[in-house]
């Protein structure tokens, strides 16, 4: 028997063909930035090519030649960030899978160097590894269609207007405590602020903010308005109107959990944890997820308490949260974080229809 001992491939993409011979699969790691985007190349199982800067036009302009020429099947990801989602749907335009991860540190091998070339290599590896079969190599993040993201900018705008707001009116009480003035609440309001005894000179500074104060008041009242008359009649008993309607915006769909731990992940109320070995540690919630939706939930959580009694949640952990309960602070955050989670995985229940409100004890 006679042995070729020439038989050793060129590289690992000819050893990555010699046993797996489908079509060569493209994959694009990119770390974006306002104005530019580095991104780094790979060719189906060959090392990432050289990192490469293109403006944003160009980019697409040259993704777009890559995918007519090659014909390939292509792959991108970049981390979530402050410039939405407009790419991955450009991408996705183009006939190119596009996903957005989670920000994170990618600097695995702790090397303390961080670049933007290095940022987009370590995307790119991650995501030969998830098209390759290994769905935990990317934290992927839901992109919501324009739809939902044009809805939820509604209320999303109201919280930012409702905190300039104390802002200024902060800053006003602030300037009346530093000269031995007694704060005013509210004194930017109309009938308050003719009855105000601060100095003139007070007054005057007083004035530069108050009409901000009562712009910002109106247009918060008009959005409140709103929100409140997209909300759906027959709710539950304390839902409350605005309420119900940016926890259904700030989840976008509830169809996309495909069971109760997916939902209580998402509003990020489930407890951390720390074990090795025999020792099992249970730490404080982990607040994975959507701050905006936590906050609404345990807001509603606490209205449940006085106007669902009969909720099942409620009845289990009433001797903490009652009126005059014997409990600590600390007790009562850990109690009404519980109610929150079950009331999550309720609403999830109701708001596609596989239960009635009725059926799990809440009052319409």
């Amino acid at each position: 028997m006679q042995y070729v001992n020439n038989t050793e491939l060129s590289s690992p993409e000819g050893t990555r063909s010699e046993f797996n011979p489908s079509k060569t699969v493209i994959k694009l790691g990119i770390d974006v930035h306002q104005d530019f985007y580095v991104v780094v190349m790979q060719a189906g199982g060959s090392n990432p090519k050289p990192a490469q800067r293109f403006q944003k036009e160009a980019f697409l302009h040259w993704a777009t030649k890559l995918k007519q020429r090659s014909g390939a099947e292509m792959y991108a990801v970049y981390e979530a960030c402050g410039f939405g989602f407009g790419l991955q749907r450009r991408l996705t335009a183009l006939g190119i899978q596009c996903h957005v991860v989670c920000p994170q540190k990618l600097d695995e091998r702790n090397k303390r160097v961080k670049t933007d070339g290095l940022d987009a290599k370590a995307l790119c590896l991650k995501l030969d590894r998830f098209v390759e079969g290994n769905t935990d190599a990317l934290a992927l993040v839901r992109v919501p269609t324009p739809e939902e993201e044009q809805l939820r900018a509604i209320h999303r705008q109201r919280e930012q207007l409702v905190k300039a707001r104390k802002q200024l009116e902060a800053q006003g009480r602030s300037l009346m405590v530093n000269h031995g003035i007694e704060p005013v609440k509210s004194w930017w309001k109309l009938r308050t602020f003719v009855a105000l005894r601060v100095p003139d000179w007070m007054r005057q500074l007083l004035c530069n903010s108050q009409p901000i104060l009562l712009a910002l008041e109106e247009k918060i009242h008009a959005l409140t308005v709103q929100l409140q008359g997209a909300a759906d009649p027959g709710q539950p008993r304390g839902l409350g109107a605005m309420t119900s309607v940016i926890i259904d915006r700030e989840v976008g769909s509830w169809h996309r959990f495909r069971n109760r731990r997916q939902v209580g992940s998402y509003t990020g109320l489930c407890s951390g944890e720390y074990s090795s070995g025999t020792t099992r540690l249970q730490t404080c919630v982990t607040k994975h997820g959507n701050p905006r939706l936590r906050a609404a939930l345990v807001e509603l959580a606490w209205r449940l308490v006085r106007f669902q009694p009969d909720y099942q949640p409620v009845v289990k952990w009433r001797k903490t949260l009652c009126k005059g309960a014997l409990a600590t602070g600390a007790a009562r955050k850990k109690a009404i974080v519980a109610v929150a989670r079950q009331l999550a995985v309720d609403l999830w229940r109701v708001r596609p229809g596989r239960l009635s409100a009725e059926a799990l004890g809440l009052i319409i």
